[in-house]
């Protein structure tokens, strides 16, 4: 059998994050108080569902799937009133979708991720003068 890809569902909870996925017929599931314990719960929980396969994980060979919110809350230093401008959104909007008072549809939550994923490309570019 060939060790299978980890794709795993993070959700911020009122008491701190939850993480579940379902692979192969085993649903792994855990939770945490904040980001870099989930990290630990999750890589623990994965490799002791497949312990018996043989397969052992690291968290790079985890795929992480945020909510909103959760995105946010651990990226702390995406600014969303200036990614908002960035992509043409409605400061207001945005900040609704990212604390969860609104639900965004699946056209706007492609839009947000596009412009987080250009922040991302344009960052691997910056050279700095040494």
């Amino acid at each position: 059998m060939k060790k299978p890809k980890i794709k795993i569902t993070v959700v911020k909870e009122d008491t701190g994050y939850s993480a579940k996925t379902l692979v192969n017929g085993n649903f792994i599931a855990t939770g945490a108080e904040t980001f870099e314990e989930l990290n630990t719960m999750v890589l623990e929980a994965v490799n002791l569902a497949f312990e018996e396969k043989g397969f052992v994980y690291t968290i790079e060979e985890i795929q992480f799937e945020y909510d909103l919110e959760s995105f946010f809350d651990f990226y702390k230093v995406i600014n969303a009133k200036a990614l908002s401008k960035r992509i043409g959104m409605n400061q207001s909007l945005l900040a609704q979708y990212i604390k969860g008072i609104k639900k965004p549809s699946v056209i706007q939550t492609k839009r947000i991720l596009r412009g987080v994923q250009q922040i991302g490309r344009e960052l691997t570019e910056v050279r700095f003068l040494l």
